[in-house]
């Protein structure tokens, strides 16, 4: 009971910064190691309860029309072969190094956010040729799905930064894209763990439905405040994420 009583808030709270932002796995993941479960399973855990947050909010941004279809779904493909790669890369290279890498890269994604104030809200939004951005989709998934695989912490908001940034795309199309790809990898990496007999399921379960209430509070957030919320919630989890790497 102790274990569900920590675990399951902490959820709740990560669900709901994930449907904004990405990057719940920063909350979610310490909160099952906190609770005293051993990593792997405390991974594969999280899993269980972001796959099902994570299917809600997805719904929620294709019910509203969000989601492009064709092109979210080549997306997934690609981020799933990068996820492949990076998860193999990451038995290779060492996670100092990739550490180094973070540690130059958030200042700048940082100054990044704070320049743009209207993210996915400004006149460049949508002005690119669609074939481009299909190209710049396909390459930032299979980017960001391999630095998923090799290490992970941030996924989504890399990606939503990516998409509005240099896709182009609107805020909440791009919100709508980064969760079916954010999708697509939950639900690999989560079937991986099941076969391997790593998710405690009572709990997985439990987590799950706080996790879901956050995605669909957040989600609604999203739609109706667009940048307004977003780009106060990009910063806190870049923040969370800089210290996170510091601390090791």
């Amino acid at each position: 009971m102790t274990q569900f009583l920590i675990v399951c808030p902490l959820v709740f709270l990560a669900g709901l910064v994930d449907s904004i932002a990405g990057g719940g796995g920063l909350i979610s993941l310490p909160a099952y190691l906190a609770a005293g479960i051993p990593p792997h399973i405390a991974i594969g855990t999280n899993k269980l309860g972001s796959t099902m947050g994570t299917v809600i909010s997805t719904a929620r941004f294709a019910k509203m029309g969000y989601i492009k279809l064709k092109l979210s779904l080549w997306a997934a493909v690609f981020a799933i072969i990068g996820s492949a790669i990076g998860a193999n890369l990451s038995l290779l290279a060492s996670e100092t190094v990739l550490k180094g890498m973070m540690l130059l890269a958030l200042p700048v994604v940082a100054y990044y956010v704070l320049k743009n104030k209207n993210i996915g809200d400004n006149e460049k939004t949508g002005t690119l040729p669609e074939k481009k951005m299909f190209i710049i989709t396909m390459i930032s998934a299979f980017a960001i799905g391999c630095y998923d695989g090799f290490y992970g912490p941030g996924t989504g908001t890399f990606l939503l930064l990516i998409l509005t940034g240099l896709a182009r795309f609107d805020l909440k199309t791009a919100s709508g894209t980064t969760k079916v790809i954010n999708l697509s990898s939950n639900i690999a990496a989560l079937v991986t763990f099941l076969i391997n007999e790593k998710v405690l399921l009572p709990l997985g379960l439990a987590s799950g439905l706080f996790c879901i209430a956050g995605h669909y509070i957040g989600s609604g957030l999203v739609v109706k405040n667009g940048h307004k919320v977003v780009r106060p919630v990009v910063l806190v989890v870049l923040m969370c994420l800089f210290v996170k790497i510091v601390k090791g």
